[in-house]
């Protein structure tokens, strides 16, 4: 029988899909909810480049437009994330990480600059192809045991899960902004406006978590 990572503390349900709240989950619910209220309620930082050797420095001005744009990304990034965490079934898991791909794209995409344009471009390839096997995990799972919902394939009582649906959704996950693709990352992080760029980093770093338990169950 899987770890759902403790007792189920409250099950909802919508017809086949649910969500489902433990020890686990909460945690990790709570851990996305905090960093997108601080994305809603924090002023952006103003970047500052210093000239190497010298005292020279100079502030980079970021349009509000620009920053509202991000702003509402970071918020639905948070919002995804959130989703991954408390979700119970296995799609809707890979719909919502999928999601953290596209806004984590989406909260740099609309700086002024060609580095951190391009490294988006490159990430979003990589996110992009990255859809395949994390939705193939989803079908294999559903043609293999029959069911998507986390709770029935912790009990024991379905077919036992494919090794490769769970290295599919594994590999999935990690073309979403883990390592190694993580490094296509590296250059966004030279956007400036904390804390919507921390966001990037802290949603795949509680997917990653998440996944970790996904994998332990049926």
């Amino acid at each position: 029988m899987g770890s759902l990572g403790g007792i189920p503390l409250y099950v909802l349900e919508f017809g086949d899909e649910l969500v489902y709240f433990s020890p686990y989950t909460i945690t990790l619910f709570l851990l996305a909810l905090t960093f997108t209220l601080l994305a809603i309620v924090s002023r952006p930082e103003r970047q500052v480049d210093v000239a190497f050797g010298g005292d020279a420095y100079t502030t980079k001005i970021i349009s509000v437009d620009e920053m509202r744009f991000r702003r509402f990304m970071a918020i639905a990034c948070g919002l995804a994330s959130m989703g991954a965490m408390v979700t119970g079934d296995v799609f809707n898991f890979t719909l919502f990480t999928a999601m953290v791909g596209i806004t984590n794209v989406g909260i740099v995409a609309a700086v002024k600059s060609p580095h951190v344009q391009d490294a988006a471009y490159q990430y979003g390839l990589v996110a992009l192809s990255a859809t395949v096997p994390l939705f193939g995990a989803a079908a294999l799972y559903a043609a293999a045991t029959g069911s998507l919902s986390m709770i029935e394939l912790a009990k024991g009582t379905l077919p036992a899960v494919p090794l490769v649906a769970k290295a599919l959704l594994v590999i999935g996950v990690v073309g979403e902004g883990m390592a190694p693709f993580y490094a296509a990352k590296a250059e966004m992080f030279r956007a400036p406006g904390a804390p919507y760029v921390i966001m990037c980093s802290l949603s795949s770093l509680l997917i990653f978590l998440r996944v970790a338990e996904v994998v332990m169950i049926g």
